[in-house]
């Protein structure tokens, strides 16, 4: 099981009140939602491995170098990301929990999580459950390992269950095509511009024609007319520039360096009386227990 940690950290600190706060008085509704959402996935899908990806850039230089808009509409100031003032000092928080309880905490300089997560799953043998609340990694469902999302729209309590099937369902497009849809869709949400005049109908219907995008690019360079909607191939020729570089914003990376790590399932903490101390400092009692009653069992 491959956590999307910052996306989980975000759905937990806009699901639950800042109200929830440590006997000092911050905030720590992040780190008592993602406890909380960590043990309910453990409990209910009983992953023998568990890692918990992370940014160490959340707007990678490479990205940024094939398209500029990339994420930008989310910069604060430089290049840090707009992250409201009282999560903030809840992040460090949830990794020296993380670090406590002994679940395997990964990143790669100058990746997302996203690219953290696709290694892991380039890498491992068997299947693999994803947990995220960001589509991209749909171009990762792959039904023969299994290689499937728990979405988390809708809570952790309530997840859908993403595989090639249901890819194919909801877009009309090969199960494992996600990305190159999504390449001539666009995404507003990640600064993603896609093809102008190109929306989701037309995107499904040049990837299910032409298999891939790499299929129809070549189509397109060898000049063939044939299999594009009315006025598609005009647009797609004069984006021919952007669908050069989106790729390599748009794919998840399978092969970031990483460092060597437990994967895992603790059943037992890695450091009791960090653990304690953060309990005590940030009234996590409650939480913490809940979560290493269910690692035990």
């Amino acid at each position: 099981m491959l956590l999307d940690t910052p996306s989980l950290y975000f759905r937990a600190f806009y699901g639950i009140p800042d109200t929830i706060t440590a006997p000092d008085g911050m905030p720590v509704n992040a780190v008592r939602g993602l406890i909380d959402m960590i043990a309910t996935l453990v409990r209910q899908h009983e992953p023998t491995e568990l890692a918990a990806t992370m940014d160490a850039d959340w707007r990678p230089a490479f990205r940024v170098a094939a398209i500029p808009t990339y994420k930008a509409h989310r910069v604060a100031q430089g290049d840090a990301e707009e992250v409201p003032d009282t999560l903030v000092p809840q992040i460090p928080v949830i990794e020296q929990v993380l670090d406590a309880v002994g679940i395997a905490r990964l990143e790669s300089p100058g990746h997302e999580a996203d690219d953290v997560i696709g290694t892991l799953t380039h890498r491992a043998s068997g299947a693999v459950d994803i947990v995220t609340g960001d589509r991209d990694l749909f171009q990762l469902v792959d039904d023969s390992r299994p290689v499937r999302v728990l979405y988390t729209a809708r809570g952790v309590r309530n997840l859908q269950l993403v595989d090639e099937a249901f890819v194919t369902g909801k877009y009309g497009i090969p199960g494992r095509a996600y990305a190159d849809f999504a390449t001539l869709r666009g995404d507003p949400s990640d600064g993603l511009p896609g093809v102008p005049g190109v929306g989701e109908k037309t995107a499904a219907s040049l990837i299910t024609r032409f298999g891939s995008l790499e299929a129809l690019l070549a189509a397109l360079d060898a000049g063939e007319t044939s299999g594009f909607p009315a006025g598609a191939r005009a647009r797609l020729v004069a984006a021919r520039d952007y669908l050069r570089v989106a790729p390599a914003v748009v794919e998840v990376v399978s092969d970031a360096p990483l460092p060597a790590a437990d994967l895992a399932l603790p059943s037992k903490p890695r450091d009791p009386e960090s653990l304690v101390r953060l309990a005590d400092r940030y009234g996590l009692d409650s939480p913490l227990n809940r979560l290493l009653d269910v690692l035990a069992s």
